[in-house]
């Protein structure tokens, strides 16, 4: 197997066996260096070549490394912490970049890695561009966390390409009606469509074994899943961070995956919204994400007929759906169809 030295991860942790695991998840594809504690970290940060990025135990950044290392004018390092829930909070206040909840989960810490390695890419090049740095960092940021959503489903790219046709579909339909005008300007048309293929990336945050079970999960499993939405909010907000700020685009990719499984009636998660209060890019992703998974083949099931699709959409105007949605939905269906067909996943 091809190792990539390209970047350089420093793993701190007290245990010994964790960081044995830890090891084991990253050193196919980076050059690793090991710290015991954080008088072994800080020094080992304070080495050529400094790290792209540490990895660093919840209870030594309890104390004094974490702010040691954020303090470090010369590091440049994004900081991934693993915790507990209830350290969670201390990690944040003592500057951890990101956060990753023990157990970990190696396609998680992964994708973690590989997203905050390609940010700081972003912001080299941002940096010493002549461009805007935050358009070009917007562009980077789509690629990198549509990257994280394939680490747990790898045949995703089709998905994420029709539900982003869909909604431009519904956008395009929905511009001038009185009720989304004001949102469906041209230029926000164009970042919610630009952002729709992160709608799903808080999966990468969930145990793989549940992304990927063909059947019905268990209370447990189902529980877990729902996580996602918190999940992609969370590392949205922390590309927010890492980026200086927010911007229009990753604010819609935010309300996306945050949002787009509540339901018009309040019946659905993680928030329980209800009607406006329901953000209208996530309306529409809504609507897309959901003709779409009824009209993909699953391993439990067959694919639905697109006129079965049409008609249960229909048929939860109202509880689901915005009603005018699921009116731009019929309106357009000629369209959905075409899309469907044309981006269909190989038999």
């Amino acid at each position: 197997m091809d190792i990539n030295f390209e970047a350089t991860i420093l793993i701190a942790h007290g245990d010994p066996g964790a960081v044995a695991v830890l090891k084991e998840m990253l050193q196919a594809r980076y050059h690793i260096k090991l710290a015991a504690n954080g008088a072994d970290a800080l020094r080992l940060a304070a080495l050529a070549p400094r790290p792209d990025l540490i990895v660093l135990d919840g209870a030594l950044a309890a104390g004094a490394t974490l702010r040691a290392l954020r303090s470090d004018a010369g590091l440049h390092a994004p900081l991934l912490v693993l915790v507990e829930r209830a350290t969670e909070d201390a990690a944040w206040r003592e500057g951890a970049t990101d956060i990753i909840e023990q157990p970990v989960s190696g396609a998680a810490l992964r994708a973690r890695v590989a997203l905050h390695l390609q940010l700081q890419r972003l912001r080299a090049g941002a940096a010493g561009a002549a461009s805007t740095p935050a358009d070009g960092a917007d562009g980077g940021a789509i690629l990198a966390m549509a990257a994280l959503a394939e680490a747990h489903e790898p045949n995703i790219g089709k998905h994420l390409l029709r539900t982003q046709r869909l909604v431009a579909a519904l956008a395009a339909q929905l511009q001038y009606h009185s009720r989304f005008r004001a949102v469906l300007t041209a230029d926000n048309m164009a970042l919610i469509v630009k952002a729709t293929p992160l709608h799903d990336i808080g999966k990468a945050t969930v145990d793989a074994a549940i992304v990927r079970n063909p059947g019905k999960l268990t209370d447990e499993q189902f529980v877990a899943m729902r996580g996602h939405t918190g999940g992609g909010r969370d590392a949205l907000a922390a590309v927010e961070l890492t980026l200086g700020g927010a911007t229009p685009l990753l604010r819609y990719a935010r309300e996306i995956a945050w949002s787009h499984h509540e339901k018009w009636d309040g019946s659905g998660y993680p928030q329980g919204l209800a009607g406006e209060a329901i953000p209208v890019a996530a309306r529409l992703m809504a609507a897309a994400d959901v003709y779409d998974a009824l009209v993909t083949a699953r391993a439990y099931r067959p694919a639905f007929t697109h006129e079965t699709a049409i008609e249960l959409i229909r048929q939860a105007s109202g509880e689901h759906f915005d009603p005018d949605v699921a009116d731009a939905v019929l309106v357009v269906e000629e369209r959905f169809r075409a899309i469907a067909a044309e981006l269909a996943d190989a038999p």
